[in-house]
């Protein structure tokens, strides 16, 4: 399990992020000039495809890599933020509880007697 992180820290990790790019870079076929990528991904509910020039494979996939590690922490901040809910609403159900109204009518006594 991941050692505990304070959120601002988590917050400031993910800041540091440089590019994301969502999908998975794939081969589509190799040449004797070398191999021919793609990168699907889904898009508005729909399978998007884009061709990768070569030049740019290294930098789609550091960014594919930042936005693995975007969903990591905000994960992580999540998980975080439950917890310390979590652990306030138990705090907040440790205090006095409210008077529990009998069902029994109390007897008022009379002024008269």
């Amino acid at each position: 399990m991941n050692p505990i992180i304070s959120l601002p820290h988590i917050l400031q990790e993910i800041a540091h992020i440089k590019s994301m790019e969502r999908g998975k870079l794939s081969i589509i076929k190799e040449s004797a000039s070398g191999p021919f990528y793609k990168l699907q991904a889904r898009e508005n509910g729909k399978n998007a495809t884009r061709y990768v020039p070569r030049q740019q494979v290294a930098a789609v996939q550091q960014a594919i890599e930042g936005y693995k590690q975007f969903q990591a922490l905000t994960e992580q901040y999540a998980r975080e933020v439950i917890t310390q809910t979590r652990a306030a609403l138990a705090a907040g159900s440790k205090k006095k509880p409210f008077p529990r109204r009998s069902s029994w009518h109390k007897s008022r006594k009379s002024s008269n007697s």
